[in-house]
């Protein structure tokens, strides 16, 4: 995957809203951190959400991915409906050190996508994260392989900390994403222009009717 550097609406073709959703301390950020800057640091927990955006080139097409970060500890009321909405891919993490990060994926995590994703296309992918540290595993590749099939995911094991499959993990992500006309549809800079100028258009014939 190259890279892309400019920002504006004519540079991309499609944008695409991915989530990173699991438990505290599974290593979201880290993972984030791993795509963007190839470089992982001692982080200090999210507080709330925070964003990135990473440009990038999949097959000819220039992509800008916004990628969505959420503190796993918090629940944020009346922002987490706007923080799911119109998400084309969603990051589902959990720590393979750690069973409970593992058991509240099915249930917590699970049922807040199934609540207030609004895009019944969006892809989904299970990642256990932590994989560097083998001897201290809680949670076995072939039960993460079977909660992925239940709930229709993808399925990854990562370390943000080796970088190992961390970049694989989008990757795989965004190919699906890609091969899903629906998402393509939403995610695309011509439509979304399209939308706008007819939204201008509207707007300026209705001003006109209502002054005349």
């Amino acid at each position: 995957m190259g890279s892309c550097s400019k920002v504006g609406n004519s540079s991309y073709d499609y944008s695409f809203k991915i989530l990173l959703i699991g438990d505290s301390g599974v290593g979201k950020s880290s993972i984030l951190l791993s795509f963007i800057s190839n470089s992982v640091h001692d982080l200090s927990p999210t507080i709330g959400v925070d964003f990135k955006i990473k440009l990038l080139t999949v097959g000819g097409k220039r992509l800008k991915l916004t990628i969505w970060d959420t503190a796993g500890q918090e629940r944020f009321g009346t922002l987490i409906s706007s923080y799911y909405r119109g998400a084309h891919g969603i990051i589902l993490v959990y720590d393979v050190t750690r069973r409970e990060t593992f058991t509240n994926l099915s249930n917590v995590w699970a049922k807040e996508v199934e609540l207030y994703s609004t895009n019944r296309d969006c892809i989904k992918i299970l990642v256990g994260n932590k994989v560097d540290r083998e001897c201290e595993r809680a949670v076995t590749r072939e039960e993460g392989i079977a909660l992925a099939q239940e709930h229709k995911c993808l399925f990854l094991e990562c370390s943000a900390k080796t970088r190992e499959n961390v970049q694989q993990c989008f990757k795989d992500l965004i190919y699906k994403i890609l091969d899903v006309p629906s998402l393509l549809e939403q995610g695309s800079a011509v439509v979304k222009n399209q939308n706008l100028k007819q939204k201008q258009v509207h707007q300026a014939s209705h001003g006109g009717n209502c002054c005349s």
